[in-house]
């Protein structure tokens, strides 16, 4: 059965975005590439804007568990390139991020992507100034972090949500948005889109997203953060376990606040993505991190959707 159309609710065009794993990357990229309209990231378990240089060999040393052989690349180093592609018009200024807010978290039981590339993100938003806090004191496996859903905290496995009776959904969105209301029942949906209008699995984007849209969301403007799973944490390869357990719905009815959940799809032919990653090394085009990146294009272009006018009733 299609899944509807995503609809146009009028929702404020300024956003906040998170990820975990490849998707905390994908959210940072984001935030850099639009940094205008996009007020504040998340990170779970990501590194630096423009961290593996169009590499896949970087992405899996460099900027996941770097050594002595395999070099975090330098602060200053990637501040310059982001310099470069603003002048080219490529990305918003980076001095916009001055005016944001980044919300950081490394579990100490993270051997997938070590605290050592969290902090060298930590020391990327401080060049810019940005408002940046970071979490550091959790015993968490690579995993998005949780109250009560999920495996036992330290644990590095599929669905990749941990327990760790820490809501990370809701200290990320505190920094990122501001005091939130209590959290309460659930009156919104959850609902399946149509994700075609926005991206093919030629840039390995699935047919289908997800949005959670609160009952007051219909009838009245409303914020938008988005939130990007990690490797092998897609729907096609995990169901709807991240949308609905990752923490952020919880939030969503007290706060008017749209999350949408756009899907990466698996691709070992073509576009090679065997895992489902978000594209923070180039396997789309070397583009990929700037704002004529295909993925980033099809994100921008969902957020477009939901702040276009309602229709006329």
């Amino acid at each position: 059965m299609a899944a509807d159309p995503l609809p146009a609710l009028d929702a404020q065009g300024e956003y906040t975005v998170s990820g975990v794993s490849s998707g905390a990357y994908m959210a940072v990229q984001f935030h850099v590439a639009h940094s205008a309209v996009v007020k504040g990231a998340g990170a779970i378990a990501g590194g630096p804007y423009y961290c593996a240089q169009g590499s896949a060999w970087a992405a899996y040393y460099h900027c996941r568990t770097p050594g002595w052989f395999t070099p975090l690349p330098a602060t200053a180093a990637l501040m310059a390139h982001t310099e470069r592609l603003a002048q080219t018009g490529r990305i918003d200024v980076p001095q916009n991020l001055a005016s944001s807010r980044a919300w950081l978290f490394t579990g100490t039981e993270d051997g997938t992507v070590t605290q050592e590339v969290v902090e060298a993100l930590h020391a990327f938003y401080s060049g810019y100034k940005a408002s940046v806090v970071i979490v550091r004191d959790k015993p968490a496996g690579h995993a998005m972090v949780t109250e009560d859903a999920g495996n036992a905290c330290a644990a590095t496995r599929p669905p990749y949500i941990n327990d760790c009776d820490y809501d990370a959904a809701g200290e990320l969105l505190r920094h990122l948005i501001g005091n939130l209301e209590t959290k309460g029942l659930q009156s919104g949906a959850l609902r399946r889109f149509d994700q075609t209008p926005f991206g093919s699995s030629a840039i390995s984007m699935d047919d289908q997203g997800y949005v959670f849209i609160p009952q007051a969301c219909e009838a009245v403007r409303c914020r938008v953060h988005v939130a990007f799973h990690g490797c092998r944490q897609s729907a096609d390869e995990i169901g709807e376990h991240f949308v609905r357990e990752a923490g952020y719905n919880r939030w969503a009815d007290a706060n008017r606040l749209i999350v949408l959940y756009p899907q990466t799809v698996k691709r070992t032919w073509g576009t090679y993505n065997p895992r489902g990653c978000w594209d923070w090394w180039g396997y789309t085009g070397s583009e990929y991190h700037t704002k004529e990146g295909g993925q980033i294009r099809a994100v921008k272009a969902m957020l477009e959707r939901l702040s276009a006018p309602r229709p006329a009733r």
